[in-house]
């Protein structure tokens, strides 16, 4: 019955990316594409590697973090009024994530794998948040808000499964 919680997150998580990407279309939200682009790859390597591993629906949260990011990083292409010019900043930033996820890629210790997988993330948060900090308008706030449901549902069900064993 609990894995109907991570479904719900992962069908609001949808959700929070198609009102995302309605604001671009509509010209009120201005995606940073290198901070969408980077959020995707991550999750979407480990949606790779946990099916070849022979996890099944249980690998939805991760997909969806990595899906609905890659869908507003593609749409942003399709809207002159969702442009945000990126600076060599933003190119600095992602960088940095990269080579992150580079490290993770490569490394056998999995805390280290995990902690260059955040650390990734993080880089390529900076360029949106200086964004968001300058000009506030460009962004709209619910995806972010979402995203913090998808995770906490998988938090709440891992923890009750694991205290049920």
């Amino acid at each position: 019955m609990l894995e109907y919680l991570v479904v719900v997150a992962a069908f609001a998580s949808l959700i929070a990316a198609i009102v995302y990407i309605r604001s671009m279309f509509k010209g009120n939200t201005k995606p940073n594409k290198v901070t969408w682009f980077m959020w995707s790859i991550a999750p979407l390597i480990a949606t790779a590697a946990a099916l070849s591993k022979g996890v099944s629906w249980a690998v939805l949260p991760v997909f969806m973090s990595g899906f609905c990011p890659l869908l507003i990083f593609v749409s942003s292409f399709f809207t002159k009024k969702a442009y945000w010019k990126l600076s060599a900043f933003d190119y600095f930033y992602g960088a940095l994530s990269a080579m992150a996820l580079v490290l993770w890629f490569v490394t056998n210790d999995p805390n280290l794998a995990i902690a260059l997988a955040i650390v990734s993330d993080a880089f390529a948060a900076i360029p949106t948040f200086k964004k968001s900090w300058s000009n506030p308008e460009t962004e709209s706030a619910w995806p972010f808000i979402v995203g913090f449901f998808g995770p906490m549902t998988s938090f709440a069900v891992a923890t009750i499964c694991l205290s049920a064993s």
